[in-house]
């Protein structure tokens, strides 16, 4: 998640300091946080990450404060705890398991950070798996009760189009913590006052694209309305893994653009890919309301939730 990713850069800056760390590693019902989720805590009190909407983390901080002191991993569950529902429980009803591990050899081991950043620098998944009767985590299978963390490459969105609905899409994904690339060959349009702190690439979209290498953590939205820049774009980005693509438009002139693309070659399977008319049907009015529905039907492709 990119909620974590926080928690990864502060396991680099604290690299040497005692640390614990505390994963939610089961839920039921209202959890507030999902599986996965961390909470690393330094050995001077601070904390990065959150393993609820703050319920139960004052007595987390007391955990790990025992485990960096040296005592061995706890597993700790919270629920609903009527009186005490407000103090150390879960007043929404769910249900949450955390494991708190030290950071080092017998539990996390610290060269397990450096893992994960290699895999998703690369683009790839890491699976780390805890066993949870010792406590102990690596990249080994395990027997015995388990949980396996997977840690996906960061989401990147690549706009093809530096129109409107894309500086409010912008915004939205620097909120979720995803990196993205505004493409168009327009100087006119691709500007850092209009698009300020923005990756920008004024390359034709086919070869940004591709040079971009868009996997499935990877969404490419088209949005200029000009068929020579959108259609190589797409293009390029189904010859790739991509893992979401869009492209604005009526139904009308997706039906024209099916039409353009399978005349290149394009087989009806990969048109059946694209996303269009972009975003998820919510009456969107405004380059706002329709850069909303396509962070929403975005974050659900990525999440294989289609």
């Amino acid at each position: 998640m990119a909620d974590n990713d926080s928690v990864l850069a502060a396991a680099v800056a604290w690299r040497g300091a005692p640390m614990a760390l505390a994963t939610v590693v089961s839920t039921w019902g209202s959890a507030p946080r999902p599986r996965g989720s961390h909470m690393l805590v330094h050995r001077d009190g601070r904390f990065e990450g959150s393993v609820s909407g703050g319920c139960v983390e004052s007595d987390i901080l007391a955990t790990a404060a025992e485990v960096i002191a040296g005592a061995p991993f706890r597993l700790k569950h919270y629920g609903v705890a009527d009186a005490a529902a407000w103090e150390v429980g879960l007043p929404c009803g769910g249900e949450i398991s955390v494991l708190v591990q030290p950071v080092a050899a017998d539990g996390f081991d610290p060269e397990l950070f450096d893992r994960i950043a290699d895999a998703r620098g690369a683009g790839r998944r890491l699976d780390v798996i805890t066993d949870l009767d010792t406590g102990q985590s690596s990249l080994r299978p395990v027997e015995g009760a388990a949980f396996v963390n997977r840690y996906t490459p960061p989401a990147r969105l690549l706009i093809v189009g530096a129109v409107q609905i894309a500086q409010a899409l912008v915004g939205i994904a620097r909120t979720m913590g995803i990196a993205t690339t505004v493409i168009d060959p327009r100087a006119r349009f691709l500007t850092e006052e209009r698009f300020p702190g923005v990756t920008l690439d004024d390359r034709w979209p086919d070869e940004a694209v591709a040079a971009l290498q868009p996997d499935a953590a990877t969404a490419v939205v088209t949005l200029s309305h000009d068929t020579k820049i959108d259609d190589p774009a797409l293009i390029a980005a189904l010859a790739a893994p991509t893992g979401y693509v869009a492209a604005l438009g009526s139904r009308r002139s997706h039906a024209a653009r099916r039409e353009r693309l399978a005349l290149s070659g394009i087989a009806d399977s990969a048109l059946d890919r694209i996303d269009a008319p972009a975003g998820i049907d919510i009456g969107a009015i405004g380059p706002a309301e329709i850069a909303l529905s396509i962070a929403a039907a975005m974050i659900g492709a990525l999440h294989d939730r289609p």
